[in-house]
């Protein structure tokens, strides 16, 4: 007979003050190592009181993956998120929706996002690459540093918003006001706010709020250029609704049937949706893995023979085919998010009473998954701190089959990201730009150590420049 499930008050907590609990000792920026540090040291379970808010902490990825799969009818993205947004006047998209809302949009969102249109989308994408590629070739030329975030979250800009809303946005070409600019302070304030005892920004709005609600308005009128441009095309090119080429005029489609409960404020919710997604989560994986391939020569040199020979291969990288074949590549790319995934800690609110590993969790419990406590835990993985992206290559029990099982970068269950094929490609393409036409010579950080780990909303290294000299073939 298994034993009765413990309630929330039996769980340990990290010690904290009367009433306040550990509010005064979570720091937003590094909340997620925090967060990982106390699960080292009570358990894959533990509460957290911040003031009057009581969180349930879950590191045990099986109970992770529970949660993850029970959406969305055992759980929900917290209510606070959406209140948020909302406040912010930002129109809901896939990413806060929930109930039926979320399985309306589901099914327009990921029939964008199928693999066939991805494969017509490639041209295009390679002109993307080829335009990061020419980025990196000037700076190379000029011996200039290259602020590696702000490069790699331009190329993922550009992709994103050719693919999904058919828009030439070419930031890797144009220092001028960008899109970006404003996007860049969407995550981090929402991530403030959410954290904050108080709404300080309702009462006494900072500068920084202020440039935040400026941001918000340019945001939206790009959004509704977006829209406006693609029901246009619509209206030219009626055949395109039969065949829609991308993202932005499926989702039109779709909102104009009748009964579609799809309206334009949730197209334009997707729109944004996709930005945001598109840009951070990407290009922040790009650049952990950059790095990580830095500081481990043998496995930089591997990764680059492979993708130079098949450049020297009959037809080189000119297929969407062609890419599959960079297996090295791609394993840097799982062993990249095993151990620096952008999205550590996910929060949960439970929508109905039930048990989570061996905690009795009530309806309405906030609760915070930790999505790598035990992808680098060597209990679960074999020198589970080391960077071995052969790890993936092997078909040795304990090695690839484990890792699989318990890195879970782009979610689990019904609401696995949609765009995780597409983030894929999109790394492997910048990859190969990089390795295949450059050799690094620098890569550094302001504090000439490993690049620490920044959270807001997504996790971020801090202030990575590389330089690279031109590859004479």
């Amino acid at each position: 007979m298994s034993p009765a499930p413990r309630s929330f008050s039996d769980l340990p907590a990290p010690a904290g003050l009367p009433l306040l609990g550990q509010i005064f000792q979570v720091r937003p920026a590094r909340m997620h190592q925090q967060l990982e540090q106390w699960a080292r040291e009570l358990g894959p379970f533990y509460r957290v009181h911040l003031g009057r808010q009581k969180l349930l902490v879950v590191g045990d990825h099986q109970a992770v993956a529970q949660v993850l799969k029970d959406r969305p009818e055992g759980f929900r993205r917290t209510p606070r998120l959406q209140q948020l947004w909302t406040e912010l006047g930002l129109p809901i998209g896939l990413f806060g929706a929930n109930g039926d809302v979320w399985k309306r949009q589901r099914r327009m969102v990921m029939a964008g996002f199928d693999p066939a249109h991805i494969r017509g989308y490639f041209p295009s994408m390679q002109g993307v690459s080829d335009r990061l590629g020419g980025r990196w070739r000037k700076a190379a030329h000029g011996g200039q540093m290259i602020d590696l975030q702000s490069d790699l979250m331009r190329y993922t800009v550009d992709t994103i918003a050719g693919l999904a809303f058919g828009a030439e946005v070419n930031t890797l070409e144009s220092d001028a006001d960008r899109i970006q600019q404003h996007l860049d302070k969407l995550f981090p304030a929402v991530f403030d706010r959410l954290l904050k005892p108080l709404p300080t920004w309702r009462w006494w709005p900072s500068q920084a709020d202020r440039e935040l609600a400026a941001s918000i308005v340019e945001i939206k009128s790009a959004v509704a250029g977006f829209i406006a441009l693609a029901r246009q095309r619509l209206l030219d090119q009626p055949e395109l609704r039969e065949h829609p080429r991308n993202l932005l005029e499926a989702m039109i489609v779709a909102a104009d049937q009748p009964d579609s409960g799809i309206d334009d404020e949730q197209v334009a919710g997707n729109v944004l949706t996709m930005l945001l997604a598109g840009e951070d989560t990407t290009a922040n994986t790009l650049a952990w893995m950059i790095d990580l391939l830095w500081r481990h020569p043998a496995a930089l040199q591997k990764a680059t023979d492979e993708v130079r020979a098949a450049l020297a291969a009959p037809g080189g990288l000119s297929s969407i085919d062609s890419y599959a074949g960079l297996d090295f590549l791609d394993a840097c790319t799982q062993e990249t998010m095993r151990l620096k995934p952008v999205a550590p800690v996910l929060p949960f609110q439970a929508l109905r009473d039930t048990v989570i590993g061996d905690v009795q969790v009530k309806a309405g419990t906030l609760i915070v998954c930790l999505m790598r406590r035990d992808s680098v835990s060597a209990s679960h993985v074999e020198r589970a701190d080391a960077f071995e992206p052969e790890r993936w290559l092997s078909e040795g029990a304990g090695t690839v089959h484990s890792a699989k099982r318990i890195s879970m970068p782009f979610g689990a269950g019904p609401r696995i990201c949609p765009g995780r094929y597409l983030a894929l490609l999109e790394i492997k393409m910048a990859m190969a730009a990089l390795l295949g036409n450059f050799d690094i010579e620098a890569l550094s950080t302001p504090d000439g150590g490993p690049a620490r780990e920044l959270m807001a909303f997504t996790m971020a290294p801090v202030g990575l420049a590389m330089k690279l000299r031109e590859r004479i073939a």
